[in-house]
Order: structure tokens, then sequence, then C-alpha cells
């Protein structure tokens, strides 16, 4: 039987998740919801449904994971607990330093209804996450360092987007290169937030707008720009089209740890992701995700999960046998 799937948001990540779903044999997309007109929303697999949010009720029976495709800035912590009530949900909440309150919230209301949700999945948080974890395990003494970018961060260009006056918004993560090469060369510096990264922002303004007051805000902006050195340039909507239409990123996740009696030999492991599409990515790790939180909850499991939860075969299609003698 087919993992039956629902999609809350036709935007870009939505669209991704809808992709992935064709590849995936074991599931079929059964309705995608929007705040939009219904019929102003068109998709790419014949005979779905395409409904209001508002009738997300009604398929309560007819979904068994609803993925969750808004934005962690102001969609994500107020949808997942409450669809966290109806359904077995996934989404890709991103902003690390909200988890523990996002998981909370959604812990509380999924237990209300003995609903089972799969949060922060994606690629950062979520398969960095699980190389943190391992690497870390495995070298315990050492250092880990995240490097994102140089890419589009959709979380940020969103929270910009979300600015008053800003009509469009693109973010580039850009890594300093002197602090990634003083990591790989096992020198474990202390780096603080500003000298790992760059935030690269282009905006596309309304001719009546603040320029300086959306250049202030975005730079203030906490958890998502305070932090870094943050340039913002304004463009025009034909140069957004023309050089930003893109959504590339990647990053890496590397650790330099300590082994032997005496600690003398450093070993260093790196885990990287380059990626032609950061959306289609993160929503192949959602719908990965969303398979592996259908068995978590057939077993039984409810309430809040993250992907550190989850039993790494879980994820894939493939049976224990399988996976036995072409993986391990």
């Amino acid at each position: 039987m087919s993992i039956r799937i629902g999609i809350m948001g036709y935007g870009n990540l939505g669209k991704g998740v809808e992709c992935a779903i064709r590849q995936s044999n074991d599931m079929e997309l059964v309705a995608v919801f929007t705040r939009r007109p219904p019929e102003s929303v068109h998709i790419l697999t014949e005979g779905t449904k395409i409904l209001h949010v508002s009738d997300a009720t009604t398929m309560i029976d007819a979904i068994d994971v609803m993925i969750l495709c808004g934005g962690s800035a102001t969609d994500l912590p107020e949808q997942t607990p409450e669809y966290a009530k109806l359904f077995t949900v996934v989404d890709s909440f991103d902003t690390h330093a909200k988890i523990p309150e996002h998981f909370a919230n959604v812990d509380a209301a999924a237990r209300e209804t003995n609903n089972l949700a799969l949060i922060s999945c994606g690629w950062d948080p979520g398969m960095f996450s699980v190389n943190r974890l391992y690497a870390e395990a495995i070298l315990p003494t050492g250092k880990t360092y995240t490097f994102w970018g140089k890419g589009v961060s959709q979380g940020h260009s969103d929270a910009i987007r979300r600015i008053e006056g800003v009509l469009d918004a693109k973010q580039y993560t850009i890594p300093m290169d002197e602090a990634l090469a003083a990591v790989r060369s096992g020198k474990n510096p202390d780096l603080t937030t500003r000298q790992k990264h760059l935030r690269e922002c282009f905006v596309v303004a309304d001719e009546n707008a603040d320029r300086a007051r959306i250049a202030s805000e975005i730079r203030s902006m906490p958890n998502y720009f305070a932090d870094y050195d943050t340039v913002v340039h304004f463009i025009t909507a034909e140069e957004m089209k023309r050089d930003h239409s893109g959504i590339p990123h990647g990053g890496f996740v590397i650790r330099s740890g300590k082994t032997g009696w005496n600690e003398d030999d450093t070993n260093i492991v790196e885990y990287n992701l380059k990626l032609d599409s950061n959306p289609e990515f993160t929503a192949s790790v959602i719908v990965a995700c969303a398979r592996a939180a259908y068995r978590m909850r057939m077993e039984g499991a409810v309430g809040c999960k993250t992907i550190l939860d989850v039993p790494p075969s879980y994820l894939s299609p493939l049976s224990d046998e399988e996976l036995r003698a072409s993986l391990l």
C-alpha cells in the first residue's frame, strides 16, 4: 500500500515535494492545499485534488502524512502545532535557535490527539545534524564546524520578503575562505559567527519604500542577520529575474578531532553538499522523512520527533534484508 501524502503549501518547496513523491514508488500524492484560490493553482500530478487550506479537516482519513511547506519565520510556528493535532506531519523548520521552543509547542499539540510530528527535516537542520552527531560521537575530543553556501537561503530570503515595502528578495550565504582553510588544516580555530559567513542580500523594493529602513531592518533582524556582516543591494525586478532566478546552495560539516593515548593524531571528517536546487533537495529529504514518520506512527510513536530520533533504515524504501545486502 502506498503512503498517502498531502502537501500544505505549493511554493518552491511544495513543488519540490511533488517531484520527490514522483520518484518514490511507495508514495502517492493525494491532495495539495493552498491559501490561494484553488482554481488558480496548477500542479504537475494528474488527478490530484487541489483544495483550500480550510478543507484540510475533510481529508483526515485520506492522508497518512501531511508535509508542511510553509516558511519558518511565520508559517510553521503556527501551522505545525495546528496540523499536528489532525495528521502525522513533517516540517522543515530551520530557525536553529528556536528549535527547542518549536519542539515543545509541537510536542504538546501532537500529544493532545496522539499524533506524530517530525520537525526540522532538511539538510540543515537535518542531514547536517546527523553528520554532526556521528562525527562528535566518534571523535569526542575536537571541534565541529558548519559552513553554509555559497547559496540561496530560502528561509532568510523569505524573512526579508516579509518586510514592509519588499517586493522580492534573495539572500546568499557565503563562507569566509580564510575560516574554511583554517578549519580544514586542523588548527581548530575559535571562530565567531561573523568570522565564518557573510550574508549578501539582493532586494527589489516598492518604488515608494524607505530603502534605508528596509536595509536597517534586515541587518538588525535577530536569528537571521544581526550576528553577521550583511551587505544589502537594491536591484530591479528585471535584474532579479535575469541574475538571481536559480536557487543553488550547499555547505560543509567538518569535525576535527584527536585520537590516541596522548591525543597526538588529528582526524578530519568532512561532509559536503553542492546543490543546484536548494528547495528540491530539501524536499527530497522531507519526503524520505515522511516515510520514516509513517513507519514510526504505525509502531505507535506519538509526540514530536526530529531526524536524530529516526532509525536510518526508516528513511529508505528498501527492506532491511535489501539494505544489509546492498549498503552495509
